[in-house]
C-alpha cells in the first residue's frame, strides 16, 4: 500500500496547484466584463416534460370534473383545456425551412418543443411535478401527441354513448343529431385506437360520480402518487376560469361538489352507429 504522504500524495498536490495556476492565468487574460460561456443542461430525453398525462374522452363526458379532481392533488397540475395542436409554428420566409433543417429540426419538432415548453411552464408556476391535459380533441390527435412525447401516459374516460349524444344535443341549440353521432364516434374510435397501442387507466364517468374515492385512488396508483382526500373537495381550491373553450362551465361543475351523473331520458337510446362502442365499453351486453 502507498503511504498517504508518499509520491502519490505529492503528485496530487502538484496537479491541484497547476490547475489553480491555469485558472488564474485564464482569468488574467480574459477581456474585462466577459464571463465563461455557460454549460447548458442537456435534457436526457429531449423533453423538459418527459411523461405528460393526457385524458382522452368524448366531449360532454365529465372531463372537466376529472380535471378539477386531479388538479386538487398537491403533485398534479391539470390546467384548463390547452388545445395544444392549435398552437402552431409558422415558417414565415421561403428560406426558413432550410435554416431549420440545418439545425436538424422540422416544423413539427419546433411545435413539439413549443408545446413541451408550455407544459413545463405550467408545472414550474404551479410547483407540481405531473401535468394532465384533457382537451377532448386529444382523442383525435393522439398519434401526434405520442410522436411529441413517446413516454406519454393516458387516462381513458368513458361515458354511456347515449348520455354523451343527449348532453351534446342539449348544449348545442342547432346541433344535427346525425352529425353529433358521427362526431362522438370519431372521438370514441380515436380513444380505442390509442388504447390498443398504449394501455392506460380506464375510468367511467358514472363510476367517478358515484365512487369518486375509489376511482381517484386507481388513478393515483397509475400515476405513482399517494391518494389525497383533498381531491374530493375540489370546490375549496381555485381551478381557473370555467367558461367555453376552457372546459365545462355548467352549474354542476361550478357547484364545487361532485354531482351524480344525469339519468337518461326515456327517449334516449344508444344510436345504432355507437352500439359497437357501447358494447366495448360495457354499456350493452
Amino acid at each position: 500500500m502507498t503511504n498517504g504522504n508518499g509520491p502519490n500524495r505529492r503528485m496530487q498536490v502538484l496537479r491541484k496547484g497547476l490547475r489553480r495556476r491555469s485558472a488564474l492565468l485564464a482569468a488574467a487574460v480574459r477581456p474585462p466584463g466577459r464571463r465563461p460561456a455557460p454549460v447548458l443542461p442537456r435534457p436526457s430525453t429531449g423533453r423538459l416534460v418527459e411523461s405528460p398525462v393526457f385524458v382522452l374522452s368524448c366531449q360532454r363526458s365529465g372531463s372537466t370534473l376529472l380535471r378539477v379532481l386531479l388538479n386538487s392533488h398537491s403533485a398534479i397540475r391539470a390546467p384548463h383545456e390547452l388545445h395544444l395542436t392549435t398552437i402552431q409554428v409558422r415558417l414565415a420566409a421561403e428560406f426558413t425551412a432550410e435554416v431549420v433543417e440545418e439545425l436538424e429540426l422540422s416544423k413539427e419538432e419546433l411545435e413539439h418543443m413549443l408545446w413541451d415548453r408550455l407544459l413545463y411552464h405550467e408545472l414550474d408556476r404551479s410547483g407540481k411535478r405531473i401535468i394532465a391535459e384533457k382537451t377532448p380533441a386529444n382523442a383525435l390527435r393522439w398519434r401526434r401527441l405520442l410522436r411529441a412525447w413517446p413516454k406519454a401516459r393516458f387516462i381513458y374516460l368513458w361515458r354511456n354513448p347515449a348520455a354523451i349524444v343527449g348532453s351534446v344535443m342539449k348544449r348545442r341549440p342547432h346541433a344535427v343529431f346525425d352529425d353529433v353521432v358521427a362526431e362522438v364516434l370519431r372521438h370514441a374510435e380515436g380513444m380505442e385506437s390509442c388504447r390498443d397501442r398504449v394501455p392506460g387507466v380506464v375510468v367511467r364517468y358514472e363510476d367517478l360520480t358515484t365512487a369518486p374515492e375509489r376511482e381517484t385512488r386507481r388513478i393515483c396508483e397509475y400515476l405513482g402518487v399517494p391518494w389525497e382526500r383533498e381531491m374530493l373537495e375540489y370546490g375549496k381550491q381555485d381551478h381557473g376560469p370555467l367558461k367555453p373553450f376552457f372546459g365545462d362551465w355548467s352549474a354542476n361543475i361550478k357547484s364545487g361538489t361532485i354531482q351524480p351523473a344525469r339519468a337518461l331520458d326515456e327517449d334516449e337510446t344508444i344510436p345504432d352507429a355507437l352500439i359497437p362502442i357501447a358494447k366495448t365499453w360495457g354499456y350493452l351486453d
